[in-house]
C-alpha cells in the first residue's frame, strides 16, 4: 500500500530532504524510507507522549500502524493490545479512541507540507535507531519520542547523553540566575553539555552562562521551530541553534501550548545524566521534569534557597518529600550526574590562589596564551608560566600550538575549585 497514495520518489525525495542521509540504498520502494516517512508523519498525526501511538508503533512498525490509520481499521492495533494481555473491550475502547484522536490529522497534505516547510528552515530529523538518537529515551518507554525536530548539527545529539538538565522559575530572582548562571557555567567549563527549557529565568541563564563558556547547550522547545518562544528570548534560542542544537517533538507550524510544555519536560529528564532545579516555587513547572526524572530514575538536584522566597518552597519540598539531592556546586552536580569525585591532590593545590587564578582565565575550548592569561588573572608571565608546569605535569592543563586549555577528558583531574566552589 502507498502511504497517502504518494509516489515512492516523492516520499524518498521529502525524507532526504529533512535526514541528510540516505534511509535506503537507493531504491525507491525501500522499507526503511518508508518507515523514516511514517515516522516524520506521526509527528503531525499525535501529540507528544501519546502512549497508545508509541505502543502501536512499536508493535506493528510505524509504516503498518500508520496504513492502519490512513485504513481507519483499528483492527491490527486491536489485536496487539490483545497480544500484551489487554482484555478485549478495553483494547476495542483504546484503540477506538486512539484512532479518534488521530482521525481528524490524517491527511497527505499536512504531512507533506510540513515536511517540506522543515526542509525549507534547513531543519533535521533524527529518529530512533539513528547512532545519534540518545539512548536515554528508551526509558519512557511508549511515550519516548517517535522522531525529533532539530535546528543545528545532527552530529551534536550523541554528547546529550553525558548532559545536565538545569530547571526553574521564569520568573527567578537575582539569587535563582546567579546560581543558574555559576552552575552552567561551570559545567560547560568542564565540557558537559547543558540542556533546558530555552525559558525566562533560570532556562535562558543556563544557556546564556553555556555559551558564554564555549560549551556545548541545547533547548527543548515545546512547539515547532519555525518560531522561538517566549519570542524575547530568540536572539538567544538563534545562538543556541547555531553552536549548539533546538529540539522539538512537533513539526514547524505547531504552536506550544500548556500540555505541551508539560510533557516537553520528560525529554528534558531523559536525555540527561541529572536534573538540577534551581529555583522554583510550589506551582512551577520545573517541579514537573524532576517528576519524571524520578518516575524514570534519573538524579535530581536541588538548590536550597532562602527560606522566606516563595521561589524557592517548591526546591525546598522536593527535598523534603522526594529523592531528591540538595546541591551547592559544580562538583556536587557532576558527581551526581555521575562523574568521579574531584582529586585535589595536585603539586600544588587548588587553595594556592595562584592556581586558581590562572585556572579561572583557562577554558575547555578555545586556547589562552601565558599573555592573555596574566592578563585576565592580574598575575605575572613568569608567575603564570610556572603554575601552568606543575598544572601540566598533573594533567590539569593541556598545552596547545596556540596556547594553554583545561584538561577535562577525565572529570576526576579536574581541581575542585575550577567552578566547584560553594556558591554565595
Amino acid at each position: 500500500m502507498k502511504l497517502f497514495e504518494l509516489d515512492a520518489e516523492i516520499v524518498r525525495g521529502l525524507v532526504a530532504s529533512v535526514r541528510g542521509v540516505e534511509d535506503d540504498d537507493g531504491a525507491p520502494e525501500s522499507e526503511a524510507t518508508a518507515e523514516a516517512f511514517a515516522r516524520l508523519a506521526w509527528t503531525v498525526l499525535i501529540e507528544p507522549a501519546d502512549q497508545v501511538a508509541g505502543q502501536v508503533i512499536a508493535g506493528l512498525g510505524a509504516r503498518r500502524a500508520l496504513e492502519s490509520v490512513i485504513a481507519d481499521d483499528p483492527g491490527p492495533a486491536v489485536a496487539l493490545l490483545l497480544a500484551d494481555g489487554v482484555a478485549r473491550r478495553r483494547a476495542e475502547q483504546v484503540a477506538g479512541d486512539a484512532f479518534a484522536r488521530w482521525r481528524p490529522r490524517v491527511a497527505a497534505r499536512p504531512v507533506v507540507r510540513s515536511i517540506e516547510y522543515a526542509a525549507e528552515l534547513g531543519l533535521r530529523a533524527a529518529l530512533p535507531g539513528d547512532p545519534a538518537w540518545p539512548e536515554g529515551f528508551a526509558l519512557l518507554g511508549p511515550a519516548a519520542p517517535v522522531a525529533l525536530w532539530l535546528r543545528g548539527d545532527p552530529a551534536r545529539l550523541p554528547a546529550l547523553a553525558g548532559s545536565v538538565a538545569i530547571v526553574g522559575a521564569r520568573a527567578a530572582t537575582g539569587y535563582g540566575e546567579h546560581v543558574a548562571t555559576e552552575l552552567a557555567g561551570g559545567i560547560a567549563e568542564r565540557d558537559v553539555p547543558v540542556v533546558s527549557g530555552g525559558a525566562y529565568g533560570i532556562d535562558a541563564a543556563a544557556h546564556r552562562s553555556a555559551l558564554a563558556a564555549d560549551g556545548l547547550t541545547a533547548a527543548f522547545l515545546a512547539g515547532g521551530l519555525d518560531r522561538y518562544y517566549p519570542a524575547g528570548n530568540a536572539d538567544l534560542l538563534s545562538r543556541v541553534g547555531d553552536t549548539g542544537l533546538l529540539i522539538a517533538e512537533v513539526p514547524p507550524g505547531v504552536p506550544p501550548t500548556r500540555v505541551r510544555f508539560l510533557t516537553r519536560n520528560r525529554l528534558l529528564a531523559a536525555v540527561s545524566d541529572a536534573t538540577v532545579v534551581v529555583e522554583a516555587g510550589l506551582r512551577s513547572g520545573s517541579l514537573n521534569t524532576a517528576h519524571h526524572a524520578f518516575t524514570i530514575g534519573r538524579p535530581v538536584g536541588v538548590v536550597p534557597g532562602p527560606v522566606t522566597s516563595a521561589m524557592s518552597a517548591g526546591c525546598h519540598r522536593l527535598l523534603r518529600e522526594q529523592d531528591a539531592v540538595c546541591v551547592t556546586s559544580v562538583d556536587e552536580v557532576l558527581q551526581l550526574a555521575g562523574g568521579a569525585p574531584p582529586d585535589d591532590e595536585t603539586p600544588r593545590t587548588a587553595a594556592d590562589p595562584d592556581v586558581i587564578r590562572v585556572l579561572d582565565a583557562l577554558g575547555p575550548r578555545r586556547a589562552r596564551t601565558p599573555d592573555e592569561i596574566a592578563r585576565s588573572s592580574g598575575m605575572a608571565v613568569a608567575a603564570v608560566l610556572g603554575v601552568l608546569g606543575a598544572l601540566e605535569v598533573a594533567d590539569v592543563v593541556e598545552r596547545r600550538e596556540t596556547g594553554w586549555v583545561r584538561a577535562v577528558a577525565d572529570r576526576s583531574r579536574a581541581p575542585s575549585t575550577a567552578g566547584g566552589g560553594a556558591i554565595a
